[in-house]
């Protein structure tokens, strides 16, 4: 198989690549580099470019003839919540823009199988402990709503023209695989706190009354390297006779949910350092309550997550020493 990862040089997408590496299929990396690494890509060749350029759909199709392109996981977008709220045109045109050019060299090149970044934003704030993937999806921000439509463009191409695409469903995603692929970029809860314990500061929790046990945020945190897993799961489904007949959209988590301050007390046990946030208003956008339920990925993929809260703090905190 040959695999073109879009945002491959970032977080989530390098592990992917080291994993698809590792298995010995080959890989080329797109990436604008805003966020991601180029040493994280390995030998995988490496197509700098902004997906929502005018140019895109072009050196793309270049990309797909010339690695013999299979199949696509695409990852690169914006995905600060409240930057979305800020700047809501920015998000929308760099994530359904970038996905529009993608899907359009797909299906010029005539590649038919997508893995895609979606999100649980993409669910906004359900009235329920557990979410399943048949429920509401209202998001509550416009990250939440280009993931959606994200999965809307997806599966217009799938009726249009043939496209098979799997819609990973994200829920917050932590942990290293590696020490050399730790989250580098300060957007996510644990390297914000690792930020603050670094600088002498306390770190910030946003909101402290939330209708929660303990007031605060309420998050079902799934280690990078399980997630990585989750796309691999999904590439082979797709190349599977099976593909198609089942659905389209799966919850990536663990199934288990974990407040913001639960996991400042796991920083405490990994760390040793005693952590004393400060507590500020909620930010616009934000949840009480996302969890996952895991079943449909569990029975249809075959996958579930391996690691608990702990592995992923933990993981997390060796790599981050080892970046300082």
């Amino acid at each position: 198989m040959s695999v073109l990862v879009t945002g491959g040089a970032g977080f989530i997408g390098s592990h992917v690549v080291r994993l698809l590496q590792q298995r010995g299929e080959r890989v080329v990396v797109v990436d604008d580099l805003s966020n991601g690494r180029a040493e994280r890509v390995g030998d995988a060749p490496l197509v700098q470019l902004d997906l929502a350029a005018e140019r895109a759909p072009e050196v793309l199709r270049g990309a797909f003839a010339e690695h013999s392109v299979d199949a696509v996981v695409h990852f690169a977008a914006r995905k600060q919540v409240g930057e979305s709220v800020e700047q809501p045109a920015r998000y929308w045109q760099q994530n359904v823009g970038g996905q529009a050019n993608l899907l359009q060299a797909m299906q010029d090149a005539g590649v038919g199988r997508l893995v895609f970044s979606s999100s649980a934003a993409t669910y906004g704030a359900p009235q329920v402990a557990v979410v399943r993937e048949d429920g509401p999806a209202e998001p509550i921000n416009p990250y939440g709503q280009t993931k959606l439509v994200g999965e809307w463009m997806n599966r217009a191409a799938g009726v249009a023209w043939g496209l098979r695409s799997a819609n990973l469903r994200y829920f917050n995603v932590a942990g290293a695989g590696w020490p050399d692929l730790g989250d580098s970029v300060v957007m996510n809860l644990i390297p914000i706190v690792f930020t603050a314990l670094d600088a002498g500061r306390a770190p910030v929790v946003f909101g402290d009354d939330y209708p929660t046990p303990d007031g605060s945020c309420v998050r079902d945190y799934v280690h990078v390297l399980d997630l990585a897993e989750a796309h691999l799961a999904a590439l082979d489904h797709l190349a599977g006779d099976a593909a198609g007949e089942g659905h389209d959209v799966f919850n990536v988590g663990t199934g288990t949910g974990a407040s913001v301050f639960e996991v400042l007390q796991v920083v405490r046990e990994v760390t040793g350092i005693d952590v004393q946030p400060e507590v500020r208003a909620r930010r616009a956008g934000d949840p009480p309550q996302l969890v996952a339920d895991v079943s449909r990925i569990r029975d249809e993929l075959g996958w579930t997550a391996s690691k608990g809260l702990r592995d992923t703090v933990a993981s997390a905190w060796e790599a981050w020493r080892a970046g300082r």
